[in-house]
């Protein structure tokens, strides 16, 4: 299992290695930030002095070095717009994100498992036929029309719920202000968790339906019925574990996909995230916040897919097996 686990840190520090790559990359392609520092009105020896000061004058790679000794350190540089380190910008926005992706990752959790256990169960019900064309309509519909859509019917035509931002938060400690400690802040949550997990929760329903429906053919299975078992305990102890197995890592990559549909997301409800700074920043060519934004992401997409890998490995010792991992 050690050499299984040192393996996948392996892989996830190539894979950030790349995504620093990546992000200088678009850093340098998108303007020149001497411009940006400096403004229009500075001579040319003043901006050769600042770009000197940069760094920018230098050969490409050393540019890149100097820029991923700066990243090991946690220096992401200066925020043009809000004048801040950028690493001190992307805490402050960050736990309205993870609030909002945990929250949609728990609603899929507890919908999609009943939901898909039963269509798979009860395929050929009424209930199943609407849960299944539900999940079609839901994958159809684009994220932001989904949240234009919730909007109009909750919040401008029937009054229900708030439509944009966070309501009131609590300070808990260091950059976390949190929602779910307050009555309007978890009112503030609802339509933006329904739009995030629209697109996620019908994928899992899918999923778990069609392992279900595999796994209910199997041998072992069918022995068990026969054996006198009581089916709700074949289904939910036998069945659902193995079907499981294969959503865990299906999981893992669409938790990184939440986060990435949180810029659509944030953009409509006006929610105060990373995402909502993501679009801003790129309004504003704030280059250090768009590149740190994107290093940031990165870095959770690798984390949680090293997460699921360990996760997988311990779950189903054959994938450890194969890979030399025992």
């Amino acid at each position: 299992m050690v050499k299984f686990f040192l393996k996948r840190l392996l892989q996830a520090f190539v894979v950030m290695l790349v995504i620093s790559v990546i992000a200088f990359s678009v850093r340098s392609a998108l303007g020149d930030p001497v411009r940006q520092l400096a403004g229009m009105n500075v001579t040319w020896a003043q901006r050769q002095a600042i770009r000197t000061k940069l760094g920018l004058d230098k050969p490409i790679l050393f540019q890149y070095s100097h820029f991923l000794r700066n990243a090991l350190r946690g220096d992401l540089g200066m925020s043009y717009f809000y004048k801040r380190p950028v690493v001190e910008v992307i805490l402050q926005k960050m736990p309205a994100t993870l609030e909002l992706v945990f929250a949609a990752v728990l609603l899929v959790i507890l919908l999609s498992v009943p939901l898909g256990v039963y269509s798979a169960i009860y395929s050929r019900s009424i209930i199943s036929r609407i849960i299944m064309g539900g999940s079609i309509v839901g994958l159809s519909i684009p994220v932001f029309l989904t949240a234009i859509l919730l909007m109009w019917i909750f919040s401008i035509h029937l009054g229900w719920l708030p439509s944009f931002g966070r309501g009131k938060i609590v300070h808990v400690f260091g950059y976390w202000d949190t929602n779910y400690l307050t009555k309007d802040g978890l009112l503030h949550l609802i339509l933006p968790v329904l739009s995030l997990s629209s697109q996620v929760l019908p994928l899992f329903i899918r999923l778990i339906r069609a392992d279900m429906l595999e796994v209910l053919t199997t041998e072992y299975v069918r022995f068990a019925i026969a054996k006198g078992l009581k089916r709700r305990s074949v289904y939910f102890r036998h069945a659902l574990k193995n079907t499981l197995l294969p959503v865990v890592t299906v999981g893992g990559l669409q938790v990184g996909t939440l986060i990435a549909y949180t810029v659509l997301t944030e953009s409509v409800f006006q929610w105060p995230g990373m995402g909502f700074m993501f679009l801003e920043a790129t309004k504003r060519a704030d280059i250090p916040l768009i590149t740190g934004y994107l290093l940031f992401v990165g870095l959770i997409f690798v984390i949680i897919n090293t997460i699921v890998d360990v996760l997988y490995g311990l779950l189903n010792p054959k994938i450890r097996l194969m890979e030399g991992g025992e």
